[in-house]
C-alpha cells in the first residue's frame, strides 16, 4: 500500500511539473517562427538549456571563442518570469544560458557538440540531481540552418547510444536573464556545497572529454 501511494504521489508530482508543456500556450511557443538575434560587434548568441544554469554557464565559459555566458530562462509561455515562478513548473520555461561567442573562432555546430557532450543526453526533465521541467534539456535554433545542425547531431547521437535523446528542439523566442546573484555563480562561490558536489565535477568531466576546445586559462583550473 505504501509503495502504491508513493508511486501515485510521484506520478502526480511529475504531472504537475509537466503540465505547462502540454497546454495550448506552450504548443504555440514550440510551433512559433524562430527569432534570429543579429550579430553585435561580430559576436553571435546561442541559447541552451541543460539542467542547472550554474553548471552550464561554467562549461561554456571554458570554451575557446566564447566571450561571455549569461544565465536566465527561456522556452516558456509567460513574460513575467521569475526564479520562483519558473520552479513552479507551470510557466514552461527552462533554466537557460545565453552564449555570446565569436563565430570566427567557434562554430554553432561545435557549441552543439559541447551541449551534448557535457550532459547525460538521455535524462528526461533534469540533469543529475536537478529534476523537474525547469531543468529539462532544450536546444534553441534561430534559423533553418541551426535547426538542421541540431537535428542531425541529435539523430546521430541517438544512433550511437541506441537510446532516445531527451533534448527538445525549440525555436528561440526570448531570453530572460536572472538577477546578478546567479551570474558567474560557480566562479564567485567555489566553496558552495552544490558547486563542489555537482557543478565542478560536471565541468571537469567536460574538460577531460574536450581538452582541445578549452581556453588556455581553463585547462589547469579545478
Amino acid at each position: 500500500m505504501k509503495k502504491l501511494l508513493y508511486v501515485f504521489t510521484l506520478s502526480l508530482l511529475f504531472s504537475c511539473h509537466n503540465q505547462a508543456q502540454n497546454i495550448p500556450e506552450q504548443q504555440e511557443v514550440i510551433n512559433a517562427e524562430p527569432v534570429e538575434v543579429p550579430l553585435e560587434d561580430g559576436k553571435a548568441k546561442a541559447y541552451f538549456a541543460s539542467g542547472c544554469f550554474w553548471c552550464v554557464e561554467a562549461i561554456y565559459e571554458s570554451v575557446n571563442g566564447v566571450d561571455e555566458v549569461i544565465s536566465g530562462f527561456s522556452g516558456g509561455h509567460t513574460d513575467d518570469i521569475t526564479y520562483e515562478k519558473s520552479h513552479s513548473g507551470r510557466t514552461g520555461h527552462s533554466e537557460t544560458v545565453e552564449v555570446i561567442y565569436d563565430p570566427e573562432v567557434v562554430s554553432f555546430a561545435t557549441l552543439v557538440d559541447v551541449y551534448f557532450g557535457s550532459q547525460n543526453p538521455t535524462q528526461v526533465n533534469g540533469q543529475g540531481p536537478d529534476k523537474g521541467s525547469q531543468y529539462r534539456s532544450i536546444i534553441f535554433y534561430q534559423n533553418d540552418e541551426q535547426k538542421k545542425i541540431i537535428e542531425e547531431k541529435k539523430t546521430a547521437l541517438a544512433k550511437e547510444l541506441d537510446a532516445t535523446i531527451a533534448a527538445e528542439i525549440y525555436p528561440f523566442q526570448k531570453f530572460y536573464p536572472v538577477p546578478a546573484y546567479h551570474q558567474d555563480f560557480e566562479k564567485r562561490n567555489p566553496n558552495h556545497s552544490y558547486v563542489r558536489a555537482v557543478s565542478i565535477p560536471r565541468l571537469n568531466r567536460f574538460k577531460a572529454k574536450f581538452p582541445h576546445l578549452l581556453k588556455e586559462e581553463a585547462k589547469d583550473k579545478h
